[in-house]
């Protein structure tokens, strides 16, 4: 099982932080992004912070395993606001947003598993 917990969470990590690389720099696919749902470019660093320190947490929960769980859920919850942006302006291109919450749920499912059952 913790091959299984091991694999799932540095994959998330790896994907989440070069996701948050890509907020931090600048990219303008992000930008695009939140101008597509209307919300202030502002929110760019941010957002990238949150998607940072979610990948950091996760890799965390190897040494503290609430650490993981909390970064595992807090990922989940993000993706679901991210649904909701996408949702309320009719945005139907969630392709992307598929596989990032698909991971985060998994990351959550794995770390559950492994750790408190």
């Amino acid at each position: 099982m913790f091959a299984a917990h091991a694999t799932i969470t540095i994959f998330a990590s790896l994907l989440f932080g070069s996701a948050s690389i890509v907020y931090l720099i600048g990219h303008e696919f992000p930008k695009a992004q939140l101008d597509m749902k209307r919300l202030p470019r502002s929110w760019v660093p941010v957002l990238g912070t949150m998607l940072a320190l979610g990948s950091l947490g996760l890799l965390g929960g190897f040494a503290i395993p609430m650490l993981g769980t909390l970064a595992a859920y807090s990922l989940v919850l993000y993706f679901a606001g991210a649904l909701l942006a996408h949702l309320r302006v009719g945005s139907r291109k969630l392709g992307n947003w598929a596989l990032f919450f698909a991971t985060a749920v998994a990351a959550l499912g794995a770390n559950l598993l492994y750790h408190w059952w």
